[in-house]
């Protein structure tokens, strides 16, 4: 079983201190369970509001506008299904020590991005040589 790192409440990774050291695996590992959360908690909510809006609307117009909603709450959900996948991926990654180092490179991918998008798995170069070669290959 794994101890229990002690982490204050305003902690913030630091530059100045060894890079993913227990109190900032500690800090992502919170931050990606505390948004893991709120995408559950949103899904839930869709699912209740599309299980409310599954009456039968007589008007022609009322009803394609709920369809509408329909789709657009559905498409919501299934990009959220998806991150919750990646931050399952970024949970993995703290357990096995692969977390914050760049999947292309093994380069640490910079605190700054981690805290803005806790699921990167490249550095911000490695991000955009990706980008790049892919928008290469599509217009092939």
């Amino acid at each position: 079983m794994k101890r229990q790192t002690f982490l204050p409440e305003e902690y913030r990774p630091a530059e100045d201190e060894p890079f993913m050291n227990d109190r900032q695996l500690e800090y992502f590992r919170r931050k990606l369970l505390a948004w893991k959360q709120e995408l559950l908690d949103q899904s839930a909510e869709t699912l209740e509001g599309l299980q409310d809006s599954g009456r039968n609307v007589p008007d022609i117009a009322d009803r394609a506008s709920e369809e509408t909603d329909r789709a657009i709450e559905l498409r919501t959900r299934d990009r959220q299904r998806k991150l919750v996948s990646k931050i399952d991926a970024a949970l993995r990654r703290i357990e096995t020590g692969e977390y914050g180092y760049c999947e292309m490179t093994g380069e640490p991918i910079s605190l700054k991005r981690l805290d803005a998008r806790p699921i990167a798995t490249m550095t911000l170069e490695a991000q955009e040589r990706h980008e790049r070669k892919e928008r290469v290959h599509r217009e092939e």
